[in-house]
């Protein structure tokens, strides 16, 4: 399974892009792989302020529930609205068009502090030593 270098990773499993202040975030394929069938993405509101590794959403598969958690702080400035009528993207297209949110980050050096598609894979392979 491989990760693209061009977001960094939580431990939860979710992804960030940063691109010009604004931070696309989405889950992982590792974790739509765990998750099963996505049939609901509960999303915050715009305008909503999230906290960095705090709950803001929740993605419910045939398999189980599961919080979002955010993987920066700042403001949500829009939110995947063709999750609503299809939440099968996160499967088809978790680092695409499955993009659950966008926010300004409030302290882009969190971004940073995430974990590059390396450090990530090494996660992901000792969660199954």
């Amino acid at each position: 399974m491989a990760f693209p270098d061009d977001v960094r990773y939580t431990a939860e499993h979710e992804w960030a892009r940063l691109e010009k202040g604004i931070v696309t975030v989405g889950v992982t394929s590792y974790a739509t792989d765990q998750l099963g069938d996505v049939v609901f993405v509960e999303m915050p509101k715009v305008g909503q302020k999230l906290e960095a590794m705090k709950p803001f959403g929740v993605i419910e598969a045939v398999k189980t529930v599961s919080d979002l958690f955010a993987p920066v702080s700042g403001e949500v400035v829009e939110c995947n609205g063709a999750l609503t009528d299809n939440p099968a993207l996160v499967n088809q297209d978790p680092f695409g068009a499955g993009w659950i949110v966008r926010v300004r980050a409030s302290d882009p050096g969190e971004h940073a502090r995430l974990m590059s598609s390396s450090d990530y894979e090494r996660h992901v392979e000792e969660q199954h030593a």
